[in-house]
């Protein structure tokens, strides 16, 4: 492919499995600028610059924006960021997608490009799948074209769910195969979709529009496994199970490969779909029929004998997904998402929930909002100053969101950082039809045990009660 003038090109996930390829696919013809919210790779890839970025983080994102013209999200919110992470993954996911969108339109990014998952047309879908088109529609939120490329399941040596399913062939002899491994699969092979990335890159549309990818081969799960096996050399006993075992199936996934329960889970319960292409259009445009999955699997064996053997480098993918930068160490990151009421906004919500606090602890503690809007919650009898929260005029200035920085008080630990403040936060997502109310960087001050068994707990008892006086509110 011949590339265009010289970019500067932001990657969201740039170390990870494929943003490492496609940022050594891009760096000799483009300015390449990985994100990462750990340290960089321990073997950084040749003529790629490196910012350390947040997705939680409004601000982090719109100062490792800066700059860019084209930026690539290959993110998934899956795996714990903090010590202690509550909240849904899917509501992690939307929090990170909406900064990025946010900050996308005030730097002034032309183009987003994303890689998410097929969206069948069936009801009942998955939470993984759910999660994956609220994704797409909050990149688009705020007028930056994005162009969505949607893929089943991506070959490559170091992929989190062909990875799982090679670690069963590689471990187990004999290998029952649940009602689900009848659901069909189009596989699309790593080149073909760092191939295909780099053609939205060079060829930006001037609208948001989404593509299915994949190879000419559609095939069951059970047939992916066993052609696999086939081609591995390995000798493997398949039996069919009329049942779905969707529990036991991640339980022994969990187990077997070694990946978090996290990051299984929501992949397991998507594996009921058939996820297959409505069209392949977009590669016919981009002149990439597709590689044959026989050759995608060739090519993944190829890599393995040019680098380590497959379960060296499992070993070594599973411990740094399970692994939290010492950053994090006694950490909280806390998100809940709200039905909003019509017409209403963050703004709203963030006032009705300074008044009802005080109404709810009205027996126990005291919480106060001055001229400023900062927030001061006491004990009641012996006016203990618990938490202090100020809010953050600057930074919520769009009714759409409001910020409140967590800056003293006997519960939090006081940080002098400039970023990852603790900070609690109200935000519209979807289009205003929810709202996201969200802890970050929090330290409490309590041993973490007992901050576990009471005020974490208090934390989320709170919030429930929040929501059911917001969905019962009337005018």
């Amino acid at each position: 492919m011949i590339a265009s003038k010289k970019n500067t090109v932001v990657i969201a996930g740039a170390s990870g499995f494929i943003g490492t390829a496609l940022a050594g696919e891009l760096s000799p013809d483009h300015r390449v600028i990985g994100l990462s919210r750990r340290n960089p790779p321990a073997l950084p890839v040749a003529g790629v610059e490196w910012r350390r970025c947040d997705l939680f983080s409004l601000f982090e994102c719109e100062r490792a924006l800066a700059g860019a013209e084209a930026a690539f999200y290959l993110v998934h919110s899956m795996l714990p960021s903090a010590h202690l992470t509550q909240g849904t993954f899917q509501d992690l996911d939307l929090i990170s997608a909406d900064n990025f969108a946010r900050a996308a339109a005030r730097v002034g990014i032309r183009h987003i490009i994303y890689l998410g998952g097929m969206i069948p047309d069936m009801p009942n879908l998955s939470r993984h799948i759910l999660s994956r088109g609220e994704v797409e529609r909050t990149l688009g939120a705020y007028g930056v074209p994005v162009t969505t490329l949607r893929a089943g399941i991506v070959i490559g040596l170091r992929g989190s769910s062909y990875g799982m399913f090679r670690s069963v062939l590689e471990r187990v002899p004999l290998i029952l195969c649940p009602r689900w491994s009848a659901s069909l699969i189009q596989p699309v092979a790593l080149a073909d979709a760092i191939y295909l990335l780099r053609y939205c890159l060079e060829h930006p549309d001037s609208e948001s529009r989404s593509h299915d990818i994949g190879s000419n081969d559609i095939m069951t799960y059970r047939e992916l496994l066993e052609r696999s096996a086939r081609w591995l050399g390995l000798r493997r006993l398949f039996i069919g199970v009329p049942f779905s075992l969707f529990r036991l199936s991640k339980i022994f996934l969990t187990l077997i490969s070694g990946y978090p329960r996290q990051l299984v889970s929501p992949l397991v319960e998507s594996l009921k779909h058939s996820l297959v292409a409505r069209e392949l259009s977009y590669q016919k445009q981009a002149g990439r029929p597709g590689i044959p999955f026989k050759q995608a699997v060739a090519d993944s064996l190829r890599e393995e004998k040019r680098s380590e053997n497959f379960q060296a480098m499992l070993t070594v993918l599973t411990r740094s997904k399970r692994r939290l930068p010492d950053s994090e160490h006694n950490t909280v990151r806390s998100v809940q998402r709200i039905a909003l009421p019509p017409g209403k906004t963050a703004r709203w919500l963030a006032l009705q929930y300074t008044a009802w606090l005080p109404r709810f602890f009205r027996f126990l503690l005291k919480a106060d909002i001055d001229a400023a809007g900062n927030l001061f919650i006491r004990t009641r009898f012996l006016r203990l100053s618990l938490l202090e929260l100020r809010f953050a005029l600057e930074r919520s200035a769009a009714s759409d969101r409001q910020l409140f920085y967590i800056t003293g008080g006997r519960l939090a630990r006081k940080t002098e950082q400039m970023t990852r403040r603790p900070r609690l936060e109200f935000r519209e997502v979807l289009n205003g039809s929810a709202a996201l109310m969200a802890i970050h960087d929090y330290r409490p001050t309590l041993p973490w045990p007992l901050y576990n068994l009471t005020q974490a707990r208090a934390h989320l008892w709170v919030m429930k009660n929040f929501a059911r006086a917001v969905a019962d509110f009337k005018e």
